[in-house]
């Protein structure tokens, strides 16, 4: 999920250059902190759902230093016909247990929250209950915090009173917005080997009201909010960055599998050896000056069945306005390729496939096929040279899924906003360990570390 790009220059050429971070106040002595991403069942999104509300959002779219990393698990929101991935948050004291949505296509950490004092007709973990918390406390508007938040109403604000909370306006990039109090709370993250982490003073947004697909329509079913992963200073990466050697990873399992002890999806905030280094391909993160909170990586060809696709440069290129260029996304299920570079690539693969069309193709996809009586359908390798000179190539359940019985599609979609940029989505990146490191500028990936089907 991604907020405007124009917000996004607005916002943060005026951030401060600095971000007080959270003190932190650790349970126990860790080496991680690893959190299962949450993918309820086996069930894929249902496309009428999650995949298409994707394709219209886009389209409009610390405490020493032995404490390396957090490993939090990850949860599919399959189930729910969610194509996100939810980490488990605990929130306030005492602890009210939240899922977010893992998004490094944003910043803001937020959660939908209420001001009920009797919360009995509420369902249980529905939303924060800020008054039944001891440790929530509003940034006053006049907070030097409050000028981190975007589009603090400081119109809004009055000096002389005691209780006027820092309030925020958050868009995404489809127009779905989140309103509230940007806050301070106690956090509590439970990790994949039964610990817990503590941090005090986790900034973030309660959220009284929000609108649009993005985060309030089936795509978001089953989560209370988003943990924004992106480089800008508020995102939860950037928070606890420094105090984790402002790195972090995951693993995304296939969503249509069930997890299993020694394959399930993860967040892990900090070094890790699960991946050693010389299995690790990197890319360059590339900087928009436009914004600071995307992930940028450059591709420079395309390749099916290790032919390169005649795509011009240009097509991938970010333009002097901040246009275009091509952003890592576990927040966006789909992967959205600049339009001459789709094309291109469909026509490659209507080429090459050899199964019949579907004879009722999956509305929204340009590129269904009848798989019925085929066991193991066979579809062309497609890879990306990304900047770097390193390839990735993901098998083709990531890019051909199933969308209805015995038809698959092929899970791209043309970008056809003129100010949009490609998205590398997160059925795309299922099965690969990402690696993002900030201090070193660059974005890591492998098939090691990350259960293979």
């Amino acid at each position: 999920m991604a907020p405007t790009k124009g917000e996004a220059a607005t916002i943060f050429f005026s951030l401060l250059l600095f971000f007080l971070l959270p003190s932190t106040a650790l349970s126990s002595v860790v080496e991680y902190l690893k959190l299962p991403l949450l993918h309820k069942d086996t069930f894929p999104p249902t496309p009428s759902q999650s995949l298409s509300s994707d394709i219209r959002r886009v389209n409009t779219l610390y405490s020493s230093l032995r404490h390396h990393s957090a490993k939090l698990p990850l949860t599919s929101g399959a189930s729910t016909g969610s194509g996100q991935y939810f980490v488990d948050l605990r929130l306030g004291t005492p602890p009210q247990r939240l899922l977010l949505v893992a998004d490094t296509g944003s910043d803001l950490v937020w959660v939908t929250c209420s001001a009920c004092r009797d919360c009995t007709r509420r369902r249980r973990n529905s939303a924060f209950l800020a008054r039944h918390s001891s440790t929530y406390l509003p940034y006053h508007c006049y907070d030097k915090q409050c000028r981190l938040v975007p589009n603090p109403r400081s119109g809004a604000c009055n000096h002389t009173r005691q209780h006027s909370p820092c309030r925020y306006e958050y868009s995404y990039s489809d127009g779905s917005e989140t309103k509230g109090f940007f806050s301070t709370e106690t956090t509590t993250l439970n990790a994949s080997s039964g610990s817990s982490v503590k941090f005090k003073r986790l900034a973030f947004g309660c959220s009284f009201e929000a609108s649009g697909p993005s985060i309030t329509g089936p795509s978001f079913n089953g989560a209370q909010g988003v943990m924004g992963l992106g480089r800008g200073s508020i995102s939860l990466a950037s928070q606890l960055g420094r105090r984790f050697g402002n790195k972090f990873s995951y693993c995304l399992m296939d969503y249509t599998l069930s997890p299993t002890p020694t394959s399930t999806s993860y967040l892990l905030i900090g070094q890790s050896n699960t991946v050693n280094g010389s299995k690790m391909s990197y890319t360059p993160m590339i900087n928009n000056r436009f914004t600071s909170t995307f992930y940028y990586i450059g591709i420079e060809s395309v390749y099916i069945e290790d032919v390169k696709l005649p795509i011009r440069p240009s097509v991938w290129a970010i333009d002097e306005l901040g246009n275009g260029g091509t952003v890592m996304d576990s927040g966006t299920t789909l992967t959205f390729l600049a339009k001459p570079a789709y094309t291109r690539i469909v026509q490659a693969f209507k080429r090459l496939v050899k199964l019949p069309e579907a004879d009722d193709p999956t509305i929204g996809f340009d590129l269904c096929v009848n798989v019925s009586g085929v066991s193991r359908p066979n579809f062309p390798k497609m890879s990306f040279k990304f900047s770097g000179n390193s390839v990735f190539s993901p098998p083709p359940g990531n890019y051909f899924i199933d969308t209805a019985e015995d038809v698959k599609c092929l899970a791209l979609q043309p970008l056809t906003a003129p100010s949009g940029f490609s998205v590398i989505g997160n059925l795309m990146q299922q099965g690969f360990v990402f690696e993002f490191d900030k201090d070193r500028s660059r974005i890591g990936f492998s098939r090691h570390g990350c259960g293979k089907p």
